[in-house]
């Protein structure tokens, strides 16, 4: 018995050691440590947990003197057949474990003379089954679960009969070469040889009683004979090529198909076992605790529960922040609801219906430095005109400015760098990005042409003395690399602002 057959001897010894350990210990008295204790039952289950597949498929013998496959040893693809019967009982909505029996036969050849063999076997095995799919599934997942990834693990013992016409491929004169002969080596009683299997599947559940399953496993068999090329001697010099320690492995493709019997309506093995805890509804159909959210209730109806709201008098339609507070934008007593300015502040007032505009409002002014003032934290992708997501708020807002207030204006869109880069490559990448901007406040409805894209690079940096970048903070470098609007004038000239709106983007 080579080392090989004993490994898999000790790992099944130990597969039949530690199953029935485990069911021991869950059988335990526990009264000892919990007098609410109550044992688990079979009608406590809620779910069934038996099933029974069967699949049909292809061995291809590929490790090995003798092959199924083109590698070398073969040059032809050589079909055999694979039949295989599992019994399987899931323990978790992730594991399970199957007996797994199979026979079939492989076919095989070595080199340009097509020196050719088959080998029928049949065997048995005990597998894991580990569902990597449940195992991974996110809690947020709400959608339905049909698909599975399974990953498959376990051993056995396996018997077969190898035929090969090795004497006919050394002597065909005295020997029909086509005439395949029992190999003296093979493995006629299955305790005589043990193997591993390791594999994965896609499984399909078809409905609550049907999944359909595509598997592939790898099969070690343990015995460099098992392609019938036999022990080395003076009547078989071909078996000479073995290296010793080699043992035959091949591949099975299967489909299979599984029926899960029971008198539940749900099997384990497609169970969420968070769907309870975050409220889920698969095929189960049962019942849902009633979850109270507020249990003050909501007597202004601004959807912030009266348990912690801090405005309990909203008025109608007025949108709120998390205490419950009605929004005022410009932060000058009238709340949005109300004010027709909702972002320029009109003076205070004591009478909550006034308009909340300006008394006088410089339309030129507010449009200058409101859009200083509201297009801040404009970022792009690293050395790219890539706007990131994060800075659509801000668009967005310059974008209600410039519609509200600026019809028939027209605006200098000014991209600036920091000192990094040469002058050339600054100056394309600053009218690239302005260009983005430019035709995202397009799509937001600003009229075309209302808008002029100006790429500056280094030039007009708010500080010039940050080149090098590196002989300033990197707030400075930061302050210029910057998008600042101008609003041209009746004389065509861009009005400047008192003060500058820097930008603060991804470092180029």
């Amino acid at each position: 018995m080579n080392k090989m057959n004993k490994k898999f001897i000790i790992l099944f010894i130990l597969a039949v050691v530690c199953i029935p350990a485990s069911t021991w210990a869950q059988n335990i008295d526990r009264s000892d440590f919990s007098e609410d204790y109550v044992k688990f039952t079979n009608d406590q289950k809620q779910f069934n947990d038996w099933s029974v597949s069967v699949y049909a498929g292809l061995p291809w013998l590929q490790s090995a003197d003798l092959t199924s496959i083109p590698n070398g040893m073969s040059e032809e693809w050589l079909i055999g057949y694979d039949f295989q019967l599992g019994i399987n009982k899931q323990i978790t909505h992730a594991f399970g474990l199957t007996l797994l029996g199979q026979i079939g036969k492989t076919k095989q050849a070595y080199g340009k003379n097509h020196l050719k063999g088959h080998t029928n076997y049949y065997g048995i095995s005990l597998l894991g089954d580990l569902n990597v799919t449940s195992l991974f599934r996110r809690v947020d997942n709400r959608s339905e679960y049909r698909w599975g990834l399974h990953v498959y693990a376990g051993v056995g013992t396996l018997a077969y009969k190898a035929y090969s016409n090795t004497l006919g491929y050394l002597s065909p004169s005295y020997y029909d070469p086509k005439e395949e002969i029992l190999n003296t080596d093979q493995k006629l009683k299955p305790l005589e040889s043990f193997f591993g299997q390791v594999g994965t599947g896609l499984v399909f559940k078809v409905n609550n009683r049907i999944d359909l399953e595509l598997k592939a496993m790898y099969v070690l068999t343990g015995d460099e004979a098992f392609d019938g090329s036999g022990r080395e001697s003076a009547f078989n010099p071909f078996a000479s090529l073995h290296p010793g320690s080699h043992t035959d492995n091949f591949i099975t493709t299967s489909i299979g198909l599984t029926y899960k019997f029971g008198k539940h309506q749900e099997h384990l093995r497609w169970v969420d076992p968070l769907r309870e805890l975050f409220g889920q509804q698969g095929d189960c159909s049962c019942e849902q605790q009633e979850f109270v959210v507020c249990k003050l209730g909501d007597q202004d109806d601004d959807g912030v529960c009266d348990d912690w709201d801090r405005e309990l008098d909203t008025p109608k339609g007025a949108r709120v922040d998390g205490s419950g507070r009605a929004l005022d934008t410009d932060m000058d007593g009238v709340i949005d609801l109300y004010d027709a300015c909702p972002t320029f502040p009109g003076p205070r007032t004591d009478d909550p219906k006034t308009n909340g505009c300006p008394v006088k409002i410089d339309i030129e002014r507010e449009l200058n430095e409101g859009l200083y003032d509201r297009f801040k934290g404009i970022e792009f992708d690293l050395n790219k005109a890539i706007i990131r997501p994060q800075s659509a708020p801000f668009l967005d807002n310059a974008a209600d400015v410039i519609k509200k207030y600026g019809e028939g204006r027209k605006f200098i869109v000014e991209g600036h760098t920091d000192s990094r880069g040469n002058d050339a490559y600054n100056l394309k990448l600053s009218q690239q990005r302005v260009e983005a901007v430019v035709k995202y406040l397009e799509g937001k409805g600003i009229e075309s042409g209302q808008l002029i894209p100006v790429g500056k690079g280094w030039e007009g940096a708010k500080w010039p003395e940050c080149k090098p970048a590196t002989v300033c903070p990197e707030y400075k470098n930061e302050q210029n690399r910057r998008v600042v609007f101008k609003l041209i004038d009746a004389s065509g000239q861009a009005l400047e602002s008192t003060h500058d709106a820097t930008k603060v983007e991804a470092p180029q």
